[in-house]
């Protein structure tokens, strides 16, 4: 059996929709650890970062639901690969802000979000944004977190590409 014909049996498991679901879960609890217990002030950009990541959770609760079914599957793979590469954008977006500072190239003042669905309003110590974007608060590995939020999202996305041409192999 080849590698993709194990990969599109996998992505047939609830296993690996919940693994990526707690695999967001730990991203976002890191997110709000970072900001509530070390009191670093997430900024515009980091609060949209955040619902990129939110999207890949709720791509993962959807294809957890019922992973045989390929349509099912597919909405799931289709908003994972929105998510991550809207995410991927926007930490890219954001690196940019951190290390090559424009006064015409800044991020917002506020979060905006539509008026059907006002997150920072509805649940401010998840949405708020109070931070510098061009300000780097915090570093592993000489890595700032939109750096390492690049990593995660293009990681996701490489992942998501092996899936969704695992999904034309033959199965057994």
């Amino acid at each position: 059996m080849s590698f993709l014909t194990v990969l599109k049996d996998f992505s047939k498991t609830r296993l690996s929709w919940l693994l990526l679901l707690i695999s967001i879960i730990l991203f976002e609890s890191a997110a709000l650890f970072f900001q509530h217990v070390m009191l670093l002030a997430p900024c515009v950009m980091c609060i949209y970062e955040r619902v990129a990541m939110f999207g890949i959770g709720i791509a993962a609760a959807i294809g957890l639901v019922n992973p045989k079914n390929p349509v099912i599957r597919w909405i799931g793979l289709a908003a994972w690969g929105a998510s991550a590469y809207k995410g991927l954008t926007l930490s890219m977006q954001h690196v940019d802000y951190q290390f090559n500072p424009s006064p015409f190239a800044t991020c917002d003042l506020f979060v905006t979000f539509p008026s059907w669905a006002p997150l920072n309003e509805w649940v401010p110590w998840v949405f708020e944004a109070y931070g510098d974007c061009s300000k780097v608060v915090w570093q592993f590995l000489d890595l700032s977190m939109p750096q390492w939020l690049v990593v995660i999202f293009a990681g996701n996305l490489i992942a998501l590409a092996a899936i969704v041409i695992s999904q034309f192999a033959k199965s057994k």
